[in-house]
């Protein structure tokens, strides 16, 4: 007995020891109830919660919108469902704002290369720079899907529906900025996001 409690000691000292700089903070960012956490866009018709989902629906004109987290971040992980609804589903999740030194990973229909690139990333003047891999078998077309998304430092990672499917490294990234997800221009569309949480790493 005194043996098996050496060895539950060692892996809780090892285990603590090794964990330090993992993920440490995680914020539900929604939980099927409120945006409290993002800013809303002013005049919203675009995203809307129905039995807790987050739906992403496009407007009459088609204008489409951005839905911001309040907070900034620098490494994190973020992760949500996703499922597509009508229409070309043209959407992504913002990795630090939206300026040209940004990764955006796609999910859905590239409206520049007119094909599924979910879990790509897409980055402003230099479109899509490298392809995530073994999409076609992962992807859940009618059936809600899981994605990761990972960024530390310049270097972006992505697993969907739990197999990692793209490693990318930018040079000159943005290191900080906020969380957006997007409802594309230019679309009439709808896509539902649920479980979406954050978590900041050290």
């Amino acid at each position: 007995m005194r043996f098996v409690f050496s060895l539950l000691f060692i892996f809780l000292l090892t285990h603590n020891f090794y964990g330090q700089n993992t993920e440490v903070k995680q914020t539900i960012l929604f939980d099927g109830e409120d945006l409290d956490y993002w800013q809303i866009p002013e005049n919203n018709v675009w995203w809307t919660i129905e039995e807790g989902s987050l739906w992403a629906k496009s407007d009459p004109e088609q204008k489409g919108s951005n839905l911001w987290t309040k907070k900034e971040y620098n490494d994190f992980v973020v992760q949500l469902d996703f499922k597509f609804g009508k229409g070309t589903v043209d959407s992504g999740i913002f990795m630090r704002g939206e300026s040209e030194k940004n990764a955006q990973i796609q999910i859905g229909i590239s409206g520049s290369l007119k094909r599924d690139m979910t879990a790509s990333p897409y980055v402003p003047k230099m479109g899509y720079p490298v392809e995530a891999e073994g999409i076609k078998e992962l992807l859940r077309m009618n059936d809600w899907n899981t994605i990761k998304a990972k960024a530390v430092g310049n270097v972006y990672k992505v697993w969907l529906n739990g197999k990692k499917v793209m490693e990318y490294e930018l040079e000159g990234a943005d290191l900080k900025g906020p969380i957006g997800l997007q409802l594309h221009p230019g679309r009439d569309m709808t896509i539902q996001f649920r479980n979406i949480s954050v978590t900041e790493l050290d």
